[in-house]
């Protein structure tokens, strides 16, 4: 091989450096640019999708385990109520780690789980780790229900019916508020029976429905479930809003105090 000029081969040692030196740091500046343009568009998105696609104050919803239902978030306190149930849940909003928000029924039962960005996680004893949940459209908004005495005691008659059938004894139902607490009083009568009657259908938990004869229904300054002497007394609380009454949670660990899963 012929030896050129000492500058010539400086030169052509200095460019296969250069060459070389590309072919490594390319790569890696690319990633970096792209890692970089990345994270512009998906900020660019995220903002966008905030500004554009907010959720609805009364958004109807289905997760990836099929249960739909319908938030309600309009008013002071969160609604949520599953297709097909009777019950509105009233949500309590807590902070968790990495800026996410956990919504807790009045018993202290996860319910659902939002992100920073958006993300919604409904938690069901169809689902107890966690179902996503995407938002198919606005829904109408979650009221209480509003009766007349005579369809109150036509409901009470009823309800009081179903148990009595389902327990094989008789199973009264008594009622002591006044028109203040009348959409309180029809939800508490509601969700209670049901309760009673999802504890009766399990093998485990109708033991401790042995000694049921009554459940009553009163008014007073803040809510309360006590269970004593076969007696299931109910205090519902207008002052305190759509809060006012006990879910079906607090009404199941008032005879299964030790049960941790979410009924829903």
């Amino acid at each position: 091989m012929a030896r050129g000029p000492l500058p010539t081969v400086m030169a052509l040692a200095i460019a296969a450096a250069a060459l070389l030196s590309a072919a490594f740091t390319a790569p890696q500046v690319f990633a970096q640019e792209r890692g970089n343009a990345q994270a512009e568009q998906s900020q660019a998105l995220r903002r966008r999708g905030g500004a554009n696609h907010a959720p609805p104050p009364v958004g109807r919803y289905i997760s990836e385990s099929g249960e739909a239902f319908t938030l309600d978030r309009s008013g002071q306190r969160p609604l949520l109520r599953f297709d097909r149930r009777d019950e509105t849940w009233v949500l309590r909003p807590t902070a968790a780690p990495r800026g996410d928000v956990i919504y807790r029924n009045d018993a202290g039962q996860q319910i659902l789980r939002l992100t920073p960005g958006g993300g919604m996680t409904v938690f069901t004893s169809r689902a107890p780790g966690g179902s996503p949940v995407s938002l198919t459209g606005p829904g109408e908004a979650l009221t209480q229900p509003s009766l007349g005495p005579a369809q109150l005691f036509q409901l009470m008659t009823r309800r009081s019916a179903m148990m009595s059938q389902t327990m094989g004894r008789l199973i009264e139902i008594n009622v002591d508020t006044d028109a203040d607490a009348e959409g309180l009083t029809v939800e508490a009568l509601i969700l209670s029976t049901d309760a009673v009657l999802r504890i009766a259908r399990s093998p485990t938990g109708r033991s401790s429905l042995n000694q049921l004869r009554r459940i009553v229904i009163v008014q007073g300054g803040s809510t309360a479930v006590t269970y004593v002497r076969g007696e299931l007394r109910i205090v519902v609380a207008p002052t305190q809003g759509v809060a006012g009454r006990p879910s079906s949670a607090r009404v199941i660990r008032a005879f299964l105090p030790q049960d941790p899963t979410p009924n829903r």
